[in-house]
């Protein structure tokens, strides 16, 4: 299956005894998914977070070797699905599918709200590019000159150039 078959993500002892999830978070998803007369014991989410560690270092190993066998370098959601598919969780693919569709429209939203306020912070200068990148440039030689002279608020010279 993979090379992480014996990791065990409570304390089996190695290298990845320092990886968890925020505790915090953890328990507001519980919460969330729990009736409000229902607690949950410590021990039991950390157990939960034991096996979600476990979960994603499962499907990322077989995402992975999904990745190789592409001959690509960078894990795309289509080799999670090709690994969630391997692994038997079939049962989870309408979910992560609705949650990508998701994603991608929030990225492309704060895509365009970037955009958005950087031409609005250049069309609030009152400027154009050419006249802010000259303005830069006279920042940048003024600063230098400070510094090379040792002027005020300038930093020491940290040896020969």
């Amino acid at each position: 299956m993979s090379d992480n078959e014996g990791f065990s993500g409570g304390g089996g002892g190695g290298l990845d005894d320092d990886l968890s999830l925020p505790k915090a978070t953890v328990e507001k998803l519980i919460k969330e998914m729990l009736p409000p007369d229902v607690a949950c014991a410590r021990e039991t989410r950390d157990l939960l977070i034991d096996c979600c560690v476990e979960f994603i270092h499962l499907v990322s190993s077989e995402a992975n070797e999904v990745c190789d066998k592409d001959s690509k370098k960078t894990i795309s959601p289509e080799h999670v699905v090709s690994a969630l598919k391997t692994l038997g969780f079939e049962s989870y693919l309408p979910e992560m599918e609705e949650v990508l569709k998701d994603h991608k429209a929030q990225a492309k939203v704060k895509s365009a709200w970037d955009k958005e306020r950087k031409g609005s912070r250049l069309a609030a200068s009152g400027l154009t590019e050419e006249e802010l990148l000259a303005q830069q440039e006279k920042l940048f030689a003024a600063s230098k000159a400070r510094m090379e002279a040792g002027g005020a608020g300038a930093p020491p010279p940290t040896g020969p150039e």
